[in-house]
């Protein structure tokens, strides 16, 4: 099984794989008689192949308990495919570049601090959703349209949070907040 600890997500580290969606670190300039930051393009939307188009949808997710076990990483050939927390909700994000096989050294895992969102390029392998702590909505931008777009790949993949990172609660603690 290959391990793994989620780094923090920065720009430069995620950069092989496609774009960090973060205000904070992006340029703006003043829309709408000056009284909204406009944060411009973001992320390049990729949506390859005939008749596709671009999706716009909300994903919500279930919590999900570190160490993350992972059996697979899946790849959208034809689009890219960017998640964008709605809520703050942190989330695991694990990785590996495009092509048609995975190799375990180029495999790398990171966690979100809830505000960052990302764009992964056509083709990067991923995992699928893996939020922290509570359930999470996401606004998701990724391609519709003909053709196969979403290939699995079997990889076993630990995931652990660095020292002292707060972790899903128990289904026994989710159900003692209810």
């Amino acid at each position: 099984m290959l391990e793994l600890e989620a780094q923090p997500l920065t720009p430069e580290a995620f950069a092989p794989f496609g774009d960090v969606i973060d205000t904070r670190t992006s340029d703006y300039f003043h829309i709408n008689a000056g009284r909204t930051r406009r944060y411009h393009d973001l992320a390049r939307v990729e949506t390859l192949g005939e008749q596709a188009h671009t999706l716009i949808s909300i994903f919500v997710s279930q919590p999900v308990q570190a160490p993350l076990e992972l059996p697979f990483l899946e790849r959208h050939p034809q689009g890219s495919q960017a998640f964008v927390p709605m809520h703050e909700e942190r989330f695991i994000v694990v990785v590996a570049p495009p092509g048609e096989t995975i190799e375990p050294s180029d495999v790398r895992a990171f966690v979100t601090d809830g505000r960052q969102g990302v764009n992964y390029r056509a083709g990067t392998w991923h995992a699928i959703q893996s939020v922290l702590e509570r359930e999470g909505e996401f606004l998701v931008v990724d391609r519709g349209g003909e053709g196969n777009n979403c290939d699995e790949h079997p990889i076993d993949i630990r995931v652990t949070l660095p020292q002292g990172e707060a972790v899903a609660p128990t289904s026994s603690e989710q159900e003692s907040t209810s």
